[in-house]
């Protein structure tokens, strides 16, 4: 038998032994938390691929590898939302679509120009005439005409109504009537001073054919009761199909007042439904209720500043104010409850909640939003893109947004909110009111004076 000298013995024992401290390091380290993808998995995923076999190329294959690679971060892309702030509550949607849509990309190229500057703010606006915009003036309460070819601006046209402008208040919306060629009337709504306070109120006149004075101008209807406040008048106004108005108000922001958008014989936190001499509408949900107004159409409403008709399906969609989040998008029903400010997705400005943090709208008997916003994206005008200048654009929703400052652009299906994207963000303006011209440009008008045209790239070349 061969002898084992020692030296060798004591080689081979330090040999093991440092094995052994290399296996438990390497069991250490695979143990540590790490950002890089993982190696064996990326190596299954390899294994898979390989053992599907096929008389392909192996060229082909790695085409259609990398097709999958980038049909999985289009997924994954889309799955992103729009908006990357933190939510400001703890509210679960009701479904999945209401809340937080994946963030889209508009495609095509676009021209963004400011026509007009040193404006005030400019509530709303009504294109009367090819690329011609009566635009009104919150704080002046002056009423003005907007060439969009030039950048032209008319003197003030005459002829309008005394406002209160304290706050909120002051010359709001525009619109002309169906008629208008025949009739030359032009709507306006705005805050109005009467016994007991303010309160939205609607008139007409008549612009006269060289342009320079609302004649005759009336009130037709004043949204009551009157409350000795500055906030929320709402003020939106749209025809429908059969050349009837819908008015929007706002609940007057105060507690306990803005309790009153729940009540029937109160004509605030509402959309209303008129005709054109200021009378309600005979078809009205509550006409035959003697407890309730005849004008209302829905209500629990918070403070609605935009509204308009899906170009396909017809129904009236608004936009309204949320308190410190829960700014809602909603499709108006007759005799529909909104909920507020019984329910909401939002919070007190104070941080505190909304009657005890109540955000089911369905299970307390009220419409559930189509769609809400946390945190704000504080809302305003809003148009429906009924056009096919910019083809993607096609029935989207567009709506300025005060706080943060963009312009909010929603896809829409099936009343599902399906994506949203956020325009103009470096623009640092509240976007006041938005319309969609006979040509097919977006025109945004903001607090800071300026109205902007949004067009594809190129158009007027």
């Amino acid at each position: 038998m061969e002898k084992v000298s020692w030296s060798r013995v004591m080689f081979i024992l330090m040999l093991v032994f440092v094995l052994a401290l290399a296996a438990c390091g390497n069991d250490e380290a695979s143990d540590e938390p790490t950002d890089e993808p993982d190696a064996a998995t990326e190596e299954t995923d390899d294994s898979d691929n390989a053992t599907e076999e096929t008389d392909d190329s192996v060229a082909e294959t790695e085409e259609s590898a990398d097709e999958g690679a980038d049909e999985s971060a289009d997924t994954d892309a889309q799955a992103e939302p729009a908006e990357t702030e933190p939510q400001v509550t703890d509210f679960e949607p009701a479904f999945l679509e209401q809340t937080r849509a994946p963030e889209v990309v508009t495609e095509a190229e676009l021209d963004v120009e400011v026509v007009v500057e040193d404006l005030g703010v400019s509530w709303g606006m009504e294109e009367f005439d090819t690329n011609r915009l009566l635009v009104t003036q919150r704080d002046s309460a002056e009423l003005l005409i907007v060439n969009l070819e030039d950048g032209s601006v008319s003197d003030p046209i005459e002829g309008t109504p005394e406002v209160n402008n304290e706050d909120q208040g002051g010359l709001l919306d525009v619109a002309i009537a169906p008629d208008f060629e025949e009739s030359r009337l032009v709507f306006l709504t705005f805050s109005q001073d009467i016994e007991g306070g303010t309160v939205t109120s609607v008139g007409k006149g008549a612009l006269s054919e060289d342009e320079a004075s609302l004649e005759d101008f009336e009130v037709i209807f004043q949204a009551t009761p009157a409350y000795d406040g500055t906030l929320h008048y709402g003020g939106r106004i749209i025809f429908d199909d059969d050349e009837n108005l819908f008015l929007t108000t706002g609940e007057r922001s105060d507690d306990p007042i803005r309790e009153r958008a729940q009540d029937l014989d109160a004509y605030l936190g509402k959309v209303i439904h008129i005709t054109q001499d200021g009378e309600p509408v005979d078809t009205n949900p509550f006409i035959e209720d003697e407890d309730a107004l005849d004008g209302i159409y829905s209500y629990g409403h918070r403070n609605t500043q935009g509204v308009d008709f899906h170009p396909e399906t017809g129904d009236l969609w608004i936009v309204e104010f949320g308190p410190q989040a829960g700014d809602e998008l909603n499709i108006i029903e007759p005799g529909n409850n909104y909920g507020w400010p019984v329910v909401s997705y939002g919070i007190e400005y104070t941080g505190e909640l909304v009657n005890e943090g109540i955000s089911e709208h369905e299970a307390q008997g009220f419409v559930e939003p189509r769609y809400y916003w946390d945190p704000t994206s504080a809302p305003s005008g809003m148009s429906f893109y009924d056009n096919d200048a910019i083809p993607e654009w096609e029935n989207n929703l567009f709506i300025g947004g005060l706080a943060p400052n963009y312009i909010v652009r929603v896809i829409i299906e099936d009343d599902l909110i399906v994506g949203e994207e956020r325009l103009l963000t470096e623009e640092g303006e509240r976007f006041r009111d938005i319309l969609v011209t006979e040509d097919g440009a977006l025109v945004a008008s903001t607090d800071g004076g300026l109205i902007y045209r949004i067009t594809a790239a190129g158009e007027g070349e």
